[in-house]
């Protein structure tokens, strides 16, 4: 089956309509949301169909949104992999990691 990102319209504009109204602040404007939305599902895509044997799921993701696209179960009758958004919370609070310095060594 080809896939493209029209496929998944529905979806997107779903995230769309959430990040109009409940993201209070991230990095993008809703033009930006929009086309990375559309980008990482074109990327998601691309991890889909060249996943290992045996994977379910297609991953792409930014500092701010996680496109994720899963196997159907056998037992389903969609013709397209569900598609998960989700919107990665971070807080400008939040303590950025430091690298550990080595050791100092005395004389």
């Amino acid at each position: 089956m080809d896939l493209t990102v029209d496929m998944f319209k529905a979806e997107i504009g779903e995230a769309l309509r959430s990040f109009d109204k409940y993201v209070v602040c991230i990095a993008k404007t809703p033009e930006e949301c929009e086309g990375a939305l559309q980008r990482l599902v074109d990327k998601a895509i691309k991890a889909y169909q060249q996943r290992a044997p045996g994977l379910r799921h297609g991953i792409a993701l930014d500092n701010q949104l996680t496109i994720i696209l899963s196997q159907p179960p056998e037992d389903s009758t969609l013709e397209k992999p569900l598609c998960g958004i989700y919107f990665n919370l971070s807080s400008p609070y939040h303590k950025k990691r430091s690298v550990p310095q080595p050791a100092k060594v005395g004389k």
